[in-house]
């Protein structure tokens, strides 16, 4: 009789997900997965530096079967720092466009972008002109000093961006475009983008750096304060003439010692699935990754169409160290 809950335990169907997503969305999510597969979700929650942390302390005895995290930075630094294992599946392959994932190799593909988000200018509608900067560029160009504010450049929103950057200019012509970036600054780098956001609202700086569901969650906040200072700023999608404005992801992978491989391809497979797509993306007021997939998102809608850059966002990873050499270089803290 003590036998059948130990077999009905080892028999159940379960996924250990280390996840940096924490939206109250992605709850249905969850839900909805668990209700078509039976398979039940162990769920460990904290930020992208937490959980790469944990998962090296724990090495071959961790239990995560999937890891989600939030940026192409961080998604390429836990595949060097061999976090990941790499998958076949046909299915995300095919769903999730080849720019949007890591390198497809003979023993599979390591990771995979499952939402996407913008690297935006915010600008100040009274003191800048929208065609001042309509560019990345001209974030570095003198009439736009003392106006630039960012946060730091070696977050990962920011190394993305310029990993991005150094892709399309080079080395010598990115360094001189980080220089006078620098050189433009109204303040030292400081804060994250919300505050960024702020800081042009109330004229400290005239034109600042943001990811593009920072300004969608201002933009549908319910604070007076926050509806005022998006009536203040204007927004561009930079470099619309020429390569696009630069993409970046959210996206998911298998952990290295999953002990419950198949459930965790399985997932990963029904994230990117329309329905799960959908509500994956409205979590964080991002674009499904899943070409033909719409999300419903009044904000996102509001800022229009745009051309996205179409490299590769594992190049841009391959990027990172030189970029950091270069922003010691230049003092971009």
């Amino acid at each position: 009789m003590l036998l059948a809950p130990a077999a009905a335990q080892a028999q159940e169907q379960v996924l250990n997900l280390y996840s940096a997503r924490h939206y109250q969305t992605d709850e249905a999510l969850y839900s909805n997965f668990t209700k078509a597969t039976g398979i039940r979700i162990n769920r460990v929650d904290t930020d992208d530096a937490g959980l790469l942390a944990r998962l090296k302390s724990e090495g071959s005895s961790s239990p995560a079967d999937v890891i989600l995290l939030v940026d192409a930075a961080r998604l390429w630094q836990a595949e060097e720092d061999g976090l990941f294992q790499p998958i076949k599946s046909t299915l995300l392959e095919q769903r999730i466009p080849a720019q949007l994932h890591a390198r497809n190799t003979a023993q599979g593909v390591s990771w995979f972008g499952l939402s996407t988000r913008a690297r935006l200018v915010v600008y100040n509608k009274l003191t800048v002109k929208k065609d001042d900067v309509l560019n990345y560029q001209d974030l570095a160009d003198p009439k736009n000093k003392g106006r630039v504010c960012t946060r730091s450049g070696s977050h990962p929103y920011n190394l993305s961006l310029f990993g991005a950057l150094y892709e399309h200019m080079g080395a010598e012509r990115t360094e001189q475009w980080l220089k006078g970036m620098v050189a433009n600054m109204a303040r030292a780098p400081k804060g994250g983008d919300t505050d960024q956001i702020k800081a042009v609202a109330s004229g400290e700086c005239g034109v600042a750096l943001t990811n593009s569901y920072y300004l969608a969650r201002m933009m549908r906040s319910d604070k007076p304060e926050d509806r005022a200072a998006v009536e203040k700023i204007g927004m561009v999608f930079p470099n619309q003439a020429s390569w696009g404005t630069h993409l970046n992801i959210a996206g998911g992978a298998v952990a290295k010692y999953a002990k419950n491989r198949d459930n965790a391809i399985k997932f990963l497979e029904y994230l990117a699935s329309p329905e799960a797509q959908i509500y994956f993306a409205n979590g964080n007021n991002e674009w499904p990754a899943v070409s033909g997939v719409r999300a419903s998102n009044p904000a996102l809608e509001a800022m229009g169409q745009f051309k996205a850059e179409t490299i590769p966002v594992s190049v841009v990873g391959a990027n990172l160290p030189k970029v950091q050499q270069i922003l010691d270089r230049v003092g971009y803290k």
